[in-house]
């Protein structure tokens, strides 16, 4: 029962921390535009991102289709993990941190995902091991 528990808090925690970055995307435009610039990226990547932050979540919390949710918790680990390293490259460590609290959030809703769902993901022992 506490995997279930640990599973569904840090999916909704995950889903939270994408959800409102989308938001922010959506509402701060400049501002995030400048942030990516800042980073080494282009501005014509923010309307994919919005997508990509709010389409990653729903295809993770819905669970209709266990191939795209695993492909969902593949794209946003790279996504993560990429986001935190352009952090480190540019002398920013400390802005990094979101990008480790996501990581830490997926990686744990990877693990337990199989105890709170009806068809369990092949991909969760492989991983394990």
């Amino acid at each position: 029962m506490a995997t279930i528990y640990t599973y569904w808090i840090s999916t909704a925690l995950l889903a939270l921390l994408y959800l409102t970055s989308a938001f922010m995307y959506l509402t701060k435009g400049n501002w995030v535009r400048q942030a990516l610039a800042d980073l080494g990226y282009p501005a014509y990547l923010v309307p994919l991102m919005i997508i990509v932050k709010i389409l990653g979540p729903a295809a993770i919390l819905l669970h209709a289709n266990v191939a795209l949710s695993d492909l969902a918790y593949a794209g946003m680990f790279y996504h993560l993990l990429l986001a935190g390293l352009a952090h480190v490259a540019v002398r920013k460590p400390g802005a990094a941190l979101p990008a480790v609290i996501g990581l830490a959030l997926l990686v744990t809703s990877f693990v337990t995902q199989n105890a709170a769902r009806d068809i369990p993901s092949p991909y969760v022992l492989a991983a394990m091991f």
